[in-house]
Parts: C-alpha cells; structure tokens; sequence
C-alpha cells in the first residue's frame, strides 16, 4: 500500500519520486506521517536549543539546509536537499539558490541597519523564505523555526508562541495563518507578525 495523504489549503502535494523518499516504509496515513515528522521537529527544537548558534552561521545555505535535514532527516531522504520540480506555490526550482542568497543578503542587512524592529525583521524573513519555498515539504514548520531562531540567537529575544501550535490540527489557527501569510503577500506584513506573536 502506498502514503494515502490528504492535503488542506496551503499545504504542497508530493510528486510520486517525492514520496518514494519516505524512509519509514510503515506509514500510509496523513496522521501517521504528522506523527513520525512532529517528533523528528521536537528533536530538531531540542538541537536548536542545546546548540550554541552563532549569527553568521544561521544566515547561511548551509544552515538553512541542516536545520531542514535535521527537522525530517528522520522521515524523508531528501531532507536538506533544495527541491527539483516545480510546486503549486514558490518560485521555479531553478532560481532557488540565487533567491535564497538575495534574502540572506537583505536579512544581514536590515540587522546591520536596524531597517525594521527584530521581530519584523524575524517574520519577513519566515515570509520571504516559505514563499521561495527551497524544500519539497516542511516550508511552513521550517520558516517559523528560522523565525523563532533568528529572534533568540541573533536578537536574543523570546521566540514567537504561534499560538502554541505546530498547526497541522487546528484548522481555525491554520485558516487564520493562510490568512495572514495571504495579507503578508500582498505587502502587509502587521497580521502575520500578530498571528506569531499570539
């Protein structure tokens, strides 16, 4: 039996080489898959936390690839790995790298300028890269984590609470984020910095 998943709105659907990445032959359900991801993320928190991050490490192609394979290493072989097909939301897979390295450019310079208050700077950053979309899943959990990195190690602020959920079962919070990422899209970027801070 293959993986049966069914995606809500938001959410980037799986090619079939996609998914003969799964590592862990036993999963066929969406809930089954969630469940194997979200304890590979807690471990990845963990790493985050007992890991002494440095500012000029973490705006870097590298670290936002490990942090990735870190987060779902455990459930998919091409954790890490910048996709290499086109998807329903992000930008051509082609012009990834460049775009990535336009981000952290600005990033490194909106801290040095103080462009926008932390946390600004820390949720443009989670919109600018889930809209680039470098993985082929995870986007989402991935950008609020380097959000919530960038406060703390480079900030040394508190992370944001998003309303202290992982997102894959609330469907008012994950409507209400779409939502905000929506608004974010079209230039406001003040309901997606509430939305994290709820």
């Amino acid at each position: 039996m293959g993986l049966n998943l069914k995606y809500t709105d938001g959410q980037t659907p799986l090619d079939d080489e996609e998914k003969v990445g799964l590592k862990i032959k036993s999963i066929t359900t969406q809930g089954e898959l969630d469940e194997f991801e979200q304890l590979n993320i807690e471990r990845a928190v963990e790493w985050t936390i007992h890991t002494n991050l440095k500012s000029d490490k973490i705006l870097t192609e590298k670290f936002i690839k490990d942090l990735h394979k870190k987060m779902y290493g455990d459930v998919w072989k091409w954790a890490g790995v910048f996709r290499k097909s086109d998807k329903n939301i992000g930008i051509k897979w082609t012009r990834i790298g460049t775009e990535l390295k336009n981000l952290l450019d600005d990033t490194k310079y909106w801290i040095k300028n103080k462009t926008y208050s932390p946390e600004e700077i820390a949720i443009r950053f989670k919109h600018r890269i889930v809209a680039i979309h470098c993985f082929s899943n995870g986007n989402g959990r991935h950008s609020r984590i380097m959000a919530d990195i960038i406060m703390e190690s480079i900030f040394g602020k508190e992370i944001f609470s998003w309303h202290k959920s992982n997102m894959i079962k609330a469907e008012d919070t994950r409507k209400e984020y779409i939502s905000a990422l929506r608004k974010a899209d079209n230039g406001n970027i003040i309901p997606l910095i509430e939305f994290a801070k709820q």
